[in-house]
């Protein structure tokens, strides 16, 4: 019997909400993941949706995560058929059954910031388009901003002061990616919003199966991400959002905190519940952020209080540059440490990486010993996406970018000139590179390649075929020892 009686009055209120769409406004330490996994373990238990007519989606894997765990110790266990996860994850699940319903092979290749970029700076190559007419992230970014907002590309285009060139590079892009068969992360979302503004029966599919949908950090979502949601929510009208209009913060990244502050406009039957007791911080902390926050334009309004008591007061320094921030950072740590506070109760935050330097310069200086934590995550590192890029070529020979990123690791003779020649001969006849490879291979073309660079690329091909025809009938752990094995990684053959 799930418990409603750890929830304050607001946090009760929330969860029991009946059918209709219902705004939770959550500050800061107010509870907000809870009321979500109670209120779909309250759907549950009593029987208003069963799990595989809920959707609920997050940013983060962590969030996802954390949301799956709480529900299964709610509910006993876990619930086959109920859908959580990010809203890319979510949608890259939808596209692997739905892939063919809009052209794609159901093995697409989901490129990352780094393989996007790769794919920018062949498409300018390709054209002629020099870096000081349209850089590569100049066009990474405006291919981001228009995906985040479901804006079609020649729309866009037309709005910036690069105009032809940067609209006929965004072009080329797509044409790449789907040449490929492969999509970015902005694409797994309009992807899907395309699927179902065009397919009436997967609309239809969709909006009867998800009876309720409830969506976190409503403030931080898109208008690619918010069409999609209203597509789905649509025909109930089960919408339930869970967002702070005060920490919008994800601008830069597409976010429009305009879907939150218009959500009882679009939608004038919504129930409003406010979660405004925090659970988190003491009294003056939130005095002072509420002092600041109350003075932002745009906002809902809410007032945070708590019974955690005043606590200590807040210090407010102002610095005339980083280097003095970072040496009365280093001092109030080694004050902390002389009044015996252990290092590892202290922590350092900043804003950006970029941040980190001046700080550990002045910790190296007084010598006190630090843990930096971050740096290069562990899917960014060479040698694990020159192991991804191997795998995702195994299950789709047509991913060039993944295909140029490992013919030549580790190095096998296949120099950057053979590349451009194999890519200029691609563009030119319309095909992935895959297709010419295959012609090396059984002799019938050599694309103007010397022999030995031709005998090079065939060689490389064949492995790729001979681990292709192994990876179908092996486990994939066996699979990754064989690609580590072939890139001379030191690690035995018999491990993963």
């Amino acid at each position: 019997m799930l418990d409603l009686g750890q929830l304050n009055d607001p946090q009760r209120e929330a969860v029991t909400h009946g059918d209709g769409p219902l705004l939770v406004l959550a500050g800061a330490g107010s509870g907000k993941t809870r009321v979500l996994t109670h209120r779909i373990a309250h759907l549950l238990e009593t029987e208003r949706a069963r799990p595989e007519e809920i959707l609920a989606v997050t940013f983060t894997n962590k969030a996802a995560r954390e949301m799956r765990e709480r529900l299964e110790i709610l509910l006993g266990g876990e619930q086959p058929g109920l859908t959580v996860g990010t809203f890319h994850s979510t949608c890259a699940r939808w596209l692997r059954r739905f892939a063919g319903r809009i052209g794609l092979p159901n093995s697409f290749a989901i490129y990352d910031d780094s393989d996007s970029l790769a794919l920018c700076r062949r498409a300018l190559q390709d054209l002629e388009i020099p870096d000081d007419v349209v850089a590569p992230r100049a066009l990474r970014s405006f291919l981001d901003h228009a995906k985040n907002q479901a804006i079609d590309l020649r729309e866009q285009a037309e709005e910036s002061n690069r105009g032809e060139a940067i609209a006929r590079a965004a072009l080329r892009y797509e044409v790449l990616l789907e040449r490929a068969g492969a999509l970015d992360f902005g694409s797994l979302i309009t992807s899907v919003v395309r699927l179902l503004a065009r397919d009436s029966e997967i609309r239809r599919r969709f909006q009867q199966r998800f009876q309720h949908v409830l969506v976190d950090e409503y403030q931080d979502i898109n208008h690619a991400q918010y069409l999609l949601i209203d597509a789905i929510a649509q025909r109930t009208g089960n919408l339930c959002v869970v967002g702070d209009d005060d920490q919008s913060i994800y601008g830069f990244r597409g976010a429009s905190v305009r879907a939150i502050l218009e959500f009882e406009r679009d939608r004038p039957d919504a129930h409003t519940v406010r979660l405004e007791q925090n659970y988190r911080s003491t009294g003056n902390i939130l005095a002072a952020a509420g002092a600041v926050i109350e003075r932002n334009a745009g906002r809902h309004g809410k007032r945070l209080w708590t019974e955690n008591g005043d606590g200590n007061k807040v210090t407010l320094a102002v610095f005339p540059d980083d280097r003095a921030e970072a040496r009365w950072v280093a001092s109030e740590v080694e004050r902390a440490i002389r009044s015996g506070r252990s290092p590892n109760a202290i922590a350092v935050f900043y804003r950006t990486n970029a941040q980190s330097r001046v700080l550990e310069e002045e910790f190296v200086r007084r010598g006190v010993r630090y843990v930096l934590v971050g740096g290069v995550r562990f899917y960014d590192r060479k040698e694990i996406k020159d192991v991804l890029a191997y795998l995702r070529l195994l299950t789709n020979p047509r991913d060039d970018v993944s295909l140029l990123r490992v013919i030549n690791v580790p190095t096998r003779g296949i120099g950057a000139t053979t590349q451009k020649t194999l890519s200029a001969v691609a563009r030119e006849q319309g095909r992935p590179i895959a297709d010419l490879l295959d012609s090396l291979v059984d002799g019938s073309e050599t694309f103007g390649l010397a022999r030995g660079s031709a005998k090079r690329v065939a060689t490389f091909w064949k492995m790729m075929s001979e681990l292709r025809e192994a990876a179908g009938k092996s486990s994939l752990s066996d699979v990754v020892s064989s690609v580590l094995h072939d890139l001379d990684a030191p690690y035995p053959r018999d491990r993963a």
